[in-house]
């Protein structure tokens, strides 16, 4: 997620070797090609859905009209039309999921990195919010990098990599 530089090897992100890339490169890179999602949904309390989801373009600078456009149009997608206007303390869990899910998706990044995206949820809600990721590769080509240790979730995904102690196995 260009957060921390390999300790080892190389990572490339669109060709450039992200341990050559500036702290405001790779912040630039962190808001433009890349959606987060986390396990404790990290939306901001004091912030309704709504405004959760166009926090990420107000950093890239988009003007206010297309950021609640945009936003309105991603909650609407996920089926959160009805919820714009409540805080998370309102919401379930699979909502607030869902909700950080669109705000991954409002800069519309090439790459989405979930980290443990399920682990709060319920098997069902989980198992939705794999259906939505699964969809966005699908449909979007986003590239999906989902990180668990549910075997159940990996088995959703169409390449797995181990890691053990640091080690991909």
């Amino acid at each position: 997620g260009c957060l921390d530089l390999p300790s080892k090897g190389k990572v490339f992100l669109d060709g450039q070797d992200i341990s050559r890339m500036s702290e405001d490169a790779l912040a630039q890179a962190r808001g433009q090609k890349i959606g987060f999602v986390f396990q404790q949904f990290n939306l901001l309390q004091n912030l309704n859905a709504l405004e959760n989801v166009m926090l990420p373009m107000i950093f890239q600078g988009r003007p206010e009209a297309e950021r609640k456009k945009r936003a309105q149009s991603l909650l609407a997608s996920l089926g959160l039309q009805d919820r714009v206007l409540h805080r998370p303390s309102e919401l379930s869990g699979g909502e607030q999921q869902r909700i950080a899910i669109a705000r991954a998706l409002a800069n519309n990044p090439e790459i989405i990195v979930a980290d443990e995206p399920t682990g709060n949820l319920d098997s069902m809600t989980g198992q939705k919010i794999m259906e939505i990721l699964i969809d966005l590769h699908k449909n979007e080509r986003k590239t999906i990098v989902v990180v668990t240790h549910d075997p159940i979730i990996a088995d959703y995904s169409n390449q797995v990599v181990h890691i053990k102690d640091g080690q991909i196995i």
